[in-house]
């Protein structure tokens, strides 16, 4: 490994926790929809390797093991890998300190994850001993498909329960039924490469006659497995629980390095 090693994002996640991280600095690239102004090297399952070579890069970072493909293309091409494919909250914030060891600093990632855990002890703090109510999250609409993976957690981190997928599992498809047999209290949109384009109207127009509010949550917010989602935590407790004394919103304390790493 380089002693400033140049880094290639091929996950718009990792592109969020290095910067969180304080170590945008060693980011020279990023594939496309990722949160910086950094060159673009493609989208996340078609990255241009070319272009990632012309960075001169010594590191990429992949997410998740529909990127597997990628990962193994890039080992092929002689670069270091550092691959994560969290499936649970705690997997999320397990997978930091291995994303920014790909910047030659594990340990800011590690301090990144221990903030993120203390931010969600306080919320937790927050919605001690309150109803929980329940709620469907829906990460994509045609078909219907009840959100997976970390998002059950994030659900039970600000204060509500998310019965219909067990946390870590896929996301599933649900019929109308299945839904109104859970009784949620509130519906949660947040579809997947949205950002905010949720469309409670249209939800509402389907006719399923369920007594829950509806709303639209930007999809990076839950769907992105990187320090976003305890922003996401933040919004959804904030919606189930209006009332409650909750901390200020969560931003990162880590303060962005020197140009050293460029």
């Amino acid at each position: 490994m380089a002693a400033h090693p140049r880094v290639v994002s091929l996950a718009p996640s990792a592109t969020a926790i290095l910067d969180a991280a304080g170590l945008d600095a060693h980011v020279v690239g990023a594939t496309a929809h990722s949160p910086t102004d950094k060159p673009v090297v493609g989208g996340w399952l078609n990255p241009d390797f070319d272009r990632v070579d012309e960075l001169d890069a010594d590191a990429v970072c992949t997410c998740d093991d529909l990127q597997s493909d990628v990962a193994a293309a890039a080992r092929d091409r002689g670069y270091d890998v550092f691959h994560v494919a969290p499936a649970t909250l705690a997997e999320v914030f397990d997978s930091f300190p291995v994303v920014c060891d790909a910047a030659g600093d594990a340990s800011a990632g590690a301090t990144l994850a221990e903030d993120c855990r203390d931010h969600l002890a306080r919320v937790a703090d927050a919605v001690d001993d309150r109803d929980r109510p329940t709620v469907y999250c829906e990460e994509w609409a045609d078909p219907p498909m009840a959100a997976g993976n970390w998002v059950p957690d994030l659900v039970r981190a600000a204060g509500g329960s998310a019965p219909l997928v067990a946390p870590g599992e896929r996301s599933a498809e649900v019929d109308p039924e299945t839904v109104a047999a859970a009784d949620p209290d509130h519906v949660v949109l947040h579809p997947c490469g949205k950002g905010e384009r949720g469309d409670p109207e249209a939800f509402e127009a389907r006719g399923w006659n369920l007594d829950a509010a509806v709303h639209a949550v930007d999809d990076s917010l839950l769907n992105q497995p990187s320090p976003a989602v305890v922003s996401g935590v933040d919004r959804l407790a904030r919606l189930l629980h209006p009332d409650a004394d909750f901390p200020e919103p969560w931003e990162p304390a880590t303060a962005t390095e020197s140009d050293e790493g460029k």
